[in-house]
């Protein structure tokens, strides 16, 4: 699918505009620092970079101006994260096997990321708030599982592997979400070799090798879960145009995107270990108009990546929908128990 040329303009101007205070202090960071550089002369970015802070995907709408928290806000933040902390670490210390049957793994598995000032992923619009949908994306909404909407990660129901999302089936987190913080497993590997650089996400073990070579992307009739990427440098800063998505994924939220589905991204080293990371994201056949998200991603070089084999959820998708068929036989409740802090 062509996109027209004022799309694309409206898409590289929300890529050169950022909320105001990220703005500056990246381009403040970037121009104090200078990257070290590979022995073949481009910006060193490797390493291992969790997405280990937790940062909403939305700003709440109280606080709609403003792009950080305040000390107050964040202090309440880190209290309710040790209070979630302390409560993991309690179920563990009880577990015994029993209690109530759940589609969710227990909630000390979670590898729980540290809230940090800032107040939202989305930095444009203004507001941190992701565009409304299209007409068109609402239609696909009402569409899916019998209007329903979309599957799950953890569905009340299970009917029908559609109550499943392609995260729970062992698929793919796909792009955005494959960069961004989830239940455990944050790491996000950079490797650099001449004309190439790798990323490397460990849920659910994606691999990105992208050529800096400006060659074309692939032909329209290939078309993944992942996409295809693409990157050349602008000065320190290594930029990944991705496409040919197959309109299988959803981004915060939302229907499943288009195959109309563009993302840039944008990595900069601004300081020993930190690496800045800006995306743009725009599919004229999903949102209103494009946005744009930030994350402040911190050097690690202690953290493990691990095989993320990921054969649980095929065993549980089939038991879950087994189990569930047994107890309509039995005239039982089919609904799936849903981990909440209350609950633990």
């Amino acid at each position: 699918m062509k996109i027209s040329v004022t799309w694309l303009a409206v898409c590289i101007g929300a890529a050169l505009v950022a909320a105001p205070g990220l703005a500056q202090s990246s381009a403040k960071s970037a121009k104090a620092f200078t990257p070290p550089k590979t022995p073949w002369g481009d910006p060193d970015l490797q390493g291992q970079w969790p997405a280990s802070s937790q940062i909403p995907m939305q700003r709440p709408a109280t606080l709609s101006s403003e792009t950080q928290l305040s000390d107050e806000e964040l202090a309440k933040r880190k209290a309710d994260f040790d209070k979630a902390q302390a409560a993991d670490s309690e179920e563990f210390a009880k577990n015994t096997g029993s209690g109530p049957s759940s589609i969710n793994p227990p909630a000390y598995w979670i590898e729980r990321a540290r809230p940090t000032k800032q107040a939202s992923l989305v930095v444009d619009p203004p507001d941190g708030r992701i565009p409304p949908l299209t007409p068109e994306a609402q239609a696909r909404i009402k569409a899916l599982r019998g209007g329903k909407g979309p599957g799950s990660h953890f569905p009340d129901v299970v009917n029908s592997w559609e109550d499943f999302d392609i995260y729970s089936r062992c698929i793919s987190r796909g792009m955005l979400s494959s960069m961004l913080p989830t239940l455990y497993n944050f790491g996000n590997e950079i490797v650099q070799a001449p004309g190439y650089v790798v990323i490397r996400s460990e849920m659910i073990h994606e691999s990105r090798v992208i050529p800096l070579d400006r060659r074309p992307h692939v032909g329209k009739d290939i078309k993944t879960y992942m996409g295809d990427s693409r990157g050349h440098w602008e000065g320190n800063t290594l930029v990944v145009e991705t496409t040919n998505f197959n309109g299988k994924i959803g981004i915060g939220g939302a229907a499943p995107t288009t195959d109309a589905l563009m993302i840039v991204e944008r990595f900069t080293r601004v300081a020993p270990d930190e690496l800045s990371y800006d995306a743009t994201i725009s599919d004229p056949g999903t949102w209103t108009k494009p946005w744009k998200i930030h994350y402040p991603y911190k050097l690690d070089p202690t953290y493990p990546i691990y095989e993320y084999a990921c054969h649980e959820g095929n065993y549980m998708m089939l038991n879950a929908l087994k189990g569930a068929r047994e107890l309509e036989k039995q005239g039982r409740d089919t609904a799936a128990h849903q981990f909440s802090p209350g609950n633990r």
